[in-house]
């Protein structure tokens, strides 16, 4: 997010940015920004869905880096509490690009799997590394925070370039953590990276520092564009621009040498119809400069909330909330800054439209959020009551259209009120999340507690998954999830040998079929089951966790599953795969037999699904 192209424009002028060897200090992390670029140059696998472990392992490598340079980081995840929708275009444009990807078949190009936010806040807490899910404007919160510290921000996000931030803003792309230099112990390791601040902008061109909210605004933001407003800029006594020249680069340049004759903001504005006045009525220009003010506004620092939450785990107080976050509980807000609940339950408390998320998946079939689109309304229905709506943009074949989905309850359900939800009993809970995905409670009696929810999941997705999934899908599902467990408990045992099974199966990872291209058919079963989860997750924590939540790293590891369906439909069975392990093969039998009798014992039968006739071993 931010202004377009001004990135480059300040790289490309590069006396602007200081090198630095960055240590000893805090550092106040977007959290939003860094998992996006940590994932994208994890080198882990974006074709199949996702490799969450390698995504893990990148992360865990990152703070180590900044532990070994005594940098204290303090992450701030974007709750996206966006009243406004101001950004709501902007962010409808790049989903939709998205889906121009896939359909030309750019499989996984910029596509971050929907549980890597899940993961990233479980790897902080696993870490001991001070997050917050900001309910606030996220930019805002964090710059207020980092003038308060005095200390640097580290984004990619180009609205820090024009925010007052004394300690200045470290760009990711140039903060070269992975180049470390690092002594032994010494304490004057360091991370080679590059340092912006608005200084030095404004001295290289000239101009005052209060302009800066005034070009952010002309230039084009996430708030204002006036561009695509109908308010075309006209530069007066500049040669017409050359061939070779970049539009970006001149529009930056002019605008600037124009701002140079101001000193103030005001006075700026007040010339603003010098250069989109042509033909342009006086109520459209009072819209225009209307829209300039409130993003200027956007960039004046007030008096934040994170620093009494890092400091003291405190939320603000309930009573000095804006208006527009009045409709959340007041229980929710402590785990909601904790990232323990979803925050785009704020969306739907605030009837904003809601933009699902983008995959890697078969076009040419319905979206994988319509496999999980129950589950969300049992979501809705507990924030907004029965017969409420949502608008959902999701993926029509390669378009994104919106479309009203109900709100409804499960029966357990119809006494609950979201302002006592954390005091109902946690039987109800659990039954409401239960009902919700078909599940009986004595379906999970043999599953290991933590890993109840992803088989109730898998369980909804067997049933409600388009085309059905067969034998082969399920079984490579159950085994990745076998995969998962032995590797989080080898994790916790460090030194310990690796066993026959997870030989066997980081064999199938390390030695693909290098001549299989993807299979969409699969990609878009697991899309599917991802979707699922994602929803199941996010109602578990509105329920307050009535089932114990799964660590995400470990449940999907799309390389491996793929490679076990084409083994599988070859031939080679589960068995072959689990022996010399009899708690591994125990595992998976659990999972499976649950998962089956359940759906043996359903009334209405799935007769195009697998069956308990189909054998546990396969």
């Amino acid at each position: 997010m931010g202004i377009q192209g001004l990135a480059r424009f300040i790289k490309d002028h590069g006396e602007i940015l200081t090198d630095d060897h960055f240590r000893h200090s805090r550092l106040i992390i977007d959290g939003s920004s860094i998992f996006h670029i940590l994932y994208s140059t994890s080198g882990v696998d974006q074709q199949h869905g996702a490799d969450y472990d390698g995504f893990e392992d990148q992360v865990c490598k990152f703070f180590k880096a900044l532990r070994d340079c005594s940098i204290e980081p303090f992450v701030v995840i974007d709750g996206g509490s966006d009243h406004t929708d101001k950004k709501f275009e902007t962010i409808r444009q790049r989903v939709q690009s998205k889906i121009n990807n896939l359909s030309m078949g750019l499989q996984g190009d910029r596509i971050i799997p929907v549980l890597v936010k899940q993961v990233f806040k479980q790897v902080l807490s696993s870490l001991n590394v001070p997050f917050a899910q900001c309910i606030f404007e996220v930019d805002q919160e964090i710059a207020s925070l980092a003038q308060r510290w005095n200390c640097p921000v580290l984004s990619n996000d180009s609205d820090f370039n024009i925010y007052e931030i004394q300690a200045g803003y470290l760009p990711i792309l140039h903060f070269q953590w992975q180049n470390a230099s690092v002594q032994g112990g010494s304490s004057q390791n360091y991370i080679p990276c590059k340092r912006y601040t608005t200084t030095s902008f404004c001295s290289h061109f000239n101009i005052n520092r209060q302009l800066l909210p005034v070009f952010a605004a002309i230039a084009g933001n996430d708030y204002v564009n006036l561009q695509d407003m109908g308010f075309p800029i006209k530069w007066k006594g500049y040669p017409p621009m050359e061939p070779n020249q970049k539009p970006r680069v001149v529009f930056f340049n002019r605008l600037l040498d124009w701002l140079a004759s101001f000193q103030e903001q005001q006075e700026a504005l007040d010339s603003v119809p010098s250069l989109i006045g042509h033909g342009i009525n006086r109520d459209n220009m009072d819209a225009a400069l209307l829209a300039l003010s409130l993003s200027i506004e956007t960039y004046q620092l007030q008096p934040g909330c994170l620093e009494r939450f890092f400091n003291d785990g405190e939320t603000p107080d309930p009573d000095l909330l804006p208006d527009h976050l009045s409709v959340l509980p007041h229980w929710t807000l402590l785990p909601l800054m904790r990232g323990k609940l979803s925050s785009y339950m704020i969306h739907i408390l605030l009837l904003r439209p809601v933009i699902q998320a983008v995959q890697v998946e078969d076009p040419k079939l319905p979206s994988g959020n319509i496999t999980s689109r129950p589950i969300r309304q049992v979501f809705y229905g507990l924030l907004l009551g029965e017969r409420r709506e949502v608008e959902e943009y999701d993926r029509e074949g390669t378009n994104l259209t919106s479309s009203m989905v109900k709100a409804i309850l499960p029966r357990v359900a119809q006494q609950l009120q979201l302002n006592e939800l954390d005091q109902a009993p946690h039987s109800v809970r659990l039954e409401v999340f239960l009902e919700t995905l078909g599940v009986s409670q004595s379906t999970l009696n043999g599953v290991p507690p933590h890993l109840g929810l992803p088989v109730a999941v898998t369980y909804y997705w067997l049933r409600h998954a388009h085309p059905r999934p067969d034998l082969p899908l399920l079984q490579a599902l159950l085994l990745g999830l076998v995969y998962g467990e032995l590797c989080r408990q080898r994790k916790g045992e460090e030194g310990t040998e690796e066993g026959p099974v997870l030989e066997r199966l980081r064999d199938l990872i390390q030695n693909p079929d290098l001549g299989a291209d993807l299979d969409l058919g699969v990609a878009h079963a697991y899309s599917q089951w991802q979707c699922c989860m994602r929803e199941g997750l996010d109602l578990n924590q509105l329920l307050c966790l009535p089932l114990p939540e799964p660590q995400c790293a470990w449940l999907y590891k799309g390389t491996l599953v793929h490679q076990l369906v084409g083994q599988l439909r070859g031939g080679v069975t589960p068995d072959s795969l689990l022996m010399e392990d009899s708690s591994s093969e125990q595992l998976y039998r659990a999972m499976l037999e649950a998962i089956l009798n359940s759906q043996e014992a359903e009334t209405t039968g799935q007769p195009d699904g697998p069956s308990a006739d189909s054998g546990a071993g396969g």
